[in-house]
């Protein structure tokens, strides 16, 4: 993932962050799918969309702990 969409993926709202995690989840789970029925010719694909799915839940970790400490 390159910088600049790291810091897009930082930058959104904690409700955008959990709608595009779920995404990444189904996406990842259809990938693992895939793979097991021999049909995904890339697997690198895998290991991308489990770190793009741990960046998101870096981001949202940092909104938790930001909020926490406002309260």
């Amino acid at each position: 993932m390159k910088s600049k969409d790291k810091k897009e993926l930082f930058a959104r709202s904690e409700k955008e962050l959990r709608k595009a995690l779920k995404e990444a989840r189904e996406a990842l789970f259809n990938l693992n799918m895939d793979n097991r029925q021999n049909k995904l010719k890339n697997t690198r694909q895998i290991f991308w969309k489990k770190k793009e799915i741990t960046l998101m839940l870096t981001a949202l970790k940092e909104k938790e702990i930001a909020n926490a400490e406002n309260i």
